[in-house]
């Protein structure tokens, strides 16, 4: 790979060039930031910074604002035929980039290609469930409700709703939000990740691409002021938010503040319960994968397998025995299975939890803290055994590629341990048994289960949300759930009389 192209200064001293700096979208172009502020791009595979971004002021978000706010009294007008072409175009040019937006994520993020290839399938799916719009606000009528009296409901959208998504996924959580609100009839304004912006730009060239008007979509890149911002304009009717607990209850607190319907999806601890009579193998592979893809920085990683019995000693060999087989190196390498993570904080971060461990009295199995590359933000696979409630390690989100076993004696512990969590986003049930895992399905207080499933993302077509201290609002993400929330209600009641029967009347209107 060719160096640097470096200028030669006068004397015959050399400098790098400048460093690229991303911008913002807004009025259907790329503009660069005004503010004067910026912040580091990196690339975590080499760790080095790679680009500088804007962070937006709030009067740039302002103008985003109305920019957009502009855009959505048309495009409100529209006629659902013509959004839901708009949208067949622009899940065809979304799939026709796929490479172009995974390379932009392994970049900036990290992660494998083909995870991040992933990650844009899963956004696909929500563009595919918008296509369907004429019939998702398809309202409901009931004639003669009283004697000449009819009735309808229509869904109506809010005008500008706000976006705020998380580092982990900057292709698929951004389609999870901007599908389902363009689609419903609202302008959309992004604030994605400041750690990873490039792919946000590409969703916006390729929005423009698809025929939606100038201003529909706005993207301000930028950090606490720009989200603070958003959070207290008056000219934004809703926020959807992405993120870890503690942010998404100031998003919601502070948005609810000013008026705004909030959805705020928080953080996670999720659990993955292994029966004695699960298949061994199925259920490593399973924990394998679920705790060390991405480098664990996925909200519905499992980050504690719950043994229960005698499958204990098994299911713990079997897992240390798969760790040293994952190939660890930049996302880009086709032989990488696991990439870096995000920034060396989040690193230095994960690995304060490994380094503590042992003095909580979690056992060392397999120790990732030395492996992966010389450089770059890497970390390698770490297995804890003998973890329990009350450390660390089994409390907090780790975020990172760490996975605890907590051993308990009955299914009756297991299903006791994981309701007694804060957390209720995603857990998984690995057992041969269906009654049990009825009752497991049943009694799990928990939003997302997986009954042999280890990371049970729901479709395009359902929607995605958590319990307790994993959400706040009471709307999950996308799917019919989105279409509610992207929308309000209005209730129509007609009457078109007979002028020869016409009288006053100043009771009270029934339907009988």
């Amino acid at each position: 790979m060719p160096g640097p192209d470096y200028r030669k200064r006068r004397g015959g001293s050399k400098v790098p060039p400048p460093m690229k700096t991303i911008g913002h979208w807004m009025d259907g172009k790329a503009v660069p930031g005004a503010s004067g502020r910026t912040g580091g791009v990196y690339d975590p595979a080499r760790g080095v910074e790679a680009a500088r971004v804007a962070l937006a002021s709030s009067a740039e978000v302002d103008t985003a604002v109305r920019g957009a706010a502009e855009a959505a009294r048309a495009w409100a007008a529209t006629p659902l035929g013509a959004r839901a072409a708009a949208m067949f175009r622009l899940r065809e040019l979304v799939d026709a980039s796929r490479e172009r937006l995974a390379a932009a994520v392994t970049a900036e993020h990290g992660k494998v290609l083909s995870d991040a290839a992933g990650e844009v399938d899963r956004g696909l799916e929500n563009i595919e469930f918008a296509c369907g719009i004429p019939n998702l606000l398809r309202g409901a009528h009931s004639t003669q409700v009283s004697n000449g009296i009819d009735v309808h409901t229509v869904r109506t959208p809010l005008g500008v709703v706000a976006g705020i998504t998380p580092f982990n996924f900057p292709v698929m959580v951004p389609l999870w939000m901007l599908s389902g609100a363009l689609a419903c009839g609202n302008a959309f304004v992004l604030k994605p990740s400041e750690k990873d912006p490039s792919a946000s730009l590409i969703l916006a060239e390729l929005v423009q691409e698809a025929g939606f008007p100038d201003g529909l979509l706005q993207v301000v890149q930028g950090d606490a002021e720009a989200v603070d911002a958003l959070l207290e304009h008056p000219g934004v009717a809703a926020i959807s938010f992405v993120g870890s607990t503690p942010v998404a209850r100031h998003v919601y607190e502070t948005g609810t503040r000013h008026g705004k319907r909030v959805q705020a999806l928080g953080g996670a601890k999720n659990h993955m319960v292994v029966l004695p009579d699960a298949d061994v193998n199925a259920a490593a592979d399973a924990a394998i994968s679920a705790a060390y893809g991405s480098a664990g920085e996925r909200c519905m990683a499992i980050s504690v397998v719950v043994a229960v019995g005698a499958v204990a000693d098994p299911l713990v060999a079997a897992i240390a025995e798969r760790i040293p087989s994952i190939e660890i190196g930049p996302g880009a390498d086709p032989d990488s299975a696991m990439g870096p993570l995000i920034t060396a904080q989040h690193r230095d971060r994960v690995r304060s939890y490994v380094d503590g461990a042992e003095a909580e009295g979690a056992r060392l199995v397999v120790d990732g803290r030395d492996q992966g590359p010389g450089t770059g933000f890497f970390l390698g696979c770490t297995l804890l055994d003998e973890v329990r409630p009350g450390m660390k390690v089994y409390d907090d989100e780790i975020f990172g590629p760490v996975l605890g076993v907590t051993r308990v004696g009955s299914f009756d512990d297991a299903l006791a341990l994981v309701n007694s969590s804060p957390y209720g986003n995603g857990v998984a049930l690995f057992t041969r048994d269906g009654g049990v895992a009825r009752r497991f399905e049943l009694e799990v207080e928990v939003g997302m289960v997986g009954i042999n499933v280890p990371i049970p993302v729901p479709v395009g077509y359902h929607s995605f949300g958590g319990w307790k201290d994993s959400i706040f609002g009471d709307s999950a993400m996308y799917g019919p759930e989105g279409v509610r929330f992207y929308t309000r209600p209005k209730v129509v009641t007609t009457r078109w009389p007979d002028p020869s029967t016409s009288a006053i009347d100043l009771g009270f209107p029934t339907s009988r």
